[in-house]
Parts: C-alpha cells; structure tokens; sequence
C-alpha cells in the first residue's frame, strides 16, 4: 500500500513504520504524504485500539530530509517554500496523533532528530531505545524548530529544556532523556521490541472511551494553543528559509564542514 511507511495490524492495534531506512527514515515529500495518509487511517478505524509509531532499520527518523526539502516548490519570490509543507503535511500528521480518541505510543529505536522528534512527543507514551537520542538539529542549518517541538518539550519538562535543546542544538541520549521526563520509559535496545508489543497489547485491551476522556483533558490543559502555535512556527519557518544563514547552513551540511553564519 505504501512504500515509505508499513501499516501493521495487530489485532486492536496498529503499528506505523517508518520505512526509509538506508536515508534513516528521513522524512522526504512521499514519506509525508504517506505517512499523513497512515495516521489517518487508523484515527477513522474504530477497529484499532491502540497505535504505535516507530521506525524501521537504525532510526526513529533522522529529520527533513535536506535534499528533498531544498526541491520543493518556490515561493512567488523565489525562496524555497517550506510552510506549504507544514501547514499541508507535517501538521495535520501531529494534531492526528494528539486528537485521535485512542492512545498512541512512540517507539524511539535510534535517534529522533528534528521533525522525528516531533513526531516522537506528539505521542502519548515515549519509550525509548538505550541507544536512542534526541536532538534539535535545526538551529545548526539556520532554521528554527517545527513541528510543534518547543510546545511539546515544554509541555512535558518545561521551557528551560526547550530552550536548551532549541538554541544549543545538541543529542540528549536517552538516560537524559528519562531522568529530565521527556520519555516514560528506557529499555535495552534488544528488550524494546517486546516490550513496546505488549504495552500495546495492554492498551488495546483497556478501556478506550477512558483514555480518549484522559487525552481529552492533556490536550485541553497543555495543547490548547497548538493550532496558532503550529502557524506561527510556519511563518517564522518560512523567514528562516529564506535567509542568508540558512543557504549557507544547507550548504555546509552538503559539504561535511562547520557553518560560518552570519546572523543575515
């Protein structure tokens, strides 16, 4: 059905795969698309129960990939245009995942990086690989976070760790990860697979008009301003993409060497 995302059933759950791995599961336009479609999916089957996302390979998801996003379309001035992007794909993907009326459990398998980490926190339950990290990669190209990060981390430990992890760009390995509570649990890398199915299982089995009450009222308390903050990230996304310190760092990326930035 798809070629960059796998739908698995499992009796009243469903497991969404990322599955680009040889790219790490970077997020390119079809993977987007797919993924958006797969998420959907299962929030309109009143057969599935419960829902993980996780990654196939070495990664979570290793981000937007760079290559892609700097093919996409222009915007009438000739820049590249990442807010259609968001606002069309990447958004809908995230808000899916927060209201849908069944839990949702991120399987973190290997690093989380920029929209994959996004993608991780717009979950219920974070359970994370030993050999897992997070990572903000987006302020060593010039751009700022997307994808709803900054009010997900803060919603869950705070501004101080969002701000840090924003501005500083740095992995945060998984034992921070927990210790800080950005995931609930920490497992071997070997015990995560078994681990995560029945946590699943469980999930599927309980009663589900309780958990979409209890998600009802996080998202009232911590989400409430998530649709005008998803905007604004767009706007600000769309200015950083069109500045100077950005083309160079994309550059820089492509040729493997630090970014001399500017501040244009």
């Amino acid at each position: 059905m798809y070629e960059t995302v796998e739908l698995e059933r499992r009796g009243g759950a469903a497991i969404i795969r990322l599955n680009r791995p040889d790219a790490l599961n970077a997020w390119n336009h079809q993977l987007g698309i797919e993924l958006r479609d797969a998420v959907r999916s299962v929030a309109d089957d009143d057969d599935v129960r419960a829902v993980c996302v996780t990654g196939s390979g070495r990664a979570f998801s290793s981000g937007a990939d760079l290559r892609d996003l700097t093919s996409r379309g222009l915007t009438p001035d000739g820049r590249v245009d990442v807010q259609t992007t968001l606002t069309t794909v990447y958004h809908p993907i995230l808000t899916t995942l927060r209201r849908m009326p069944k839990p949702v459990v991120a399987a973190i398998n290997g690093p989380a990086v920029g929209i994959g980490c996004s993608l991780a926190l717009a979950c219920d339950l974070v359970v994370a690989a030993e050999s897992a990290y997070m990572l903000l990669a987006f302020v060593n190209i010039g751009l700022a976070p997307n994808g709803g990060a900054l009010a997900f981390i803060s919603a869950r430990v705070g501004a101080g760790r969002a701000t840090e992890m924003a501005m500083l760009g740095e992995r945060v390995a998984a034992s921070d990860l927990l210790r800080s509570g950005l995931v609930n649990d920490v497992m071997p890398d070997h015990e995560l697979h078994d681990f995560v199915l029945a946590l699943l299982d469980r999930l599927a089995a309980g009663p589900t008009a309780s958990y979409a009450g209890s998600k009802r009222q996080l998202n009232q308390w911590m989400y409430a301003n998530l649709d005008n903050q998803l905007e604004l990230e767009a706007r600000v996304q769309q200015e950083m993409a069109q500045s100077a310190d950005f083309r160079e760092g994309v550059t820089a990326f492509a040729e493997k060497r630090p970014p001399k930035f500017c501040g244009a």
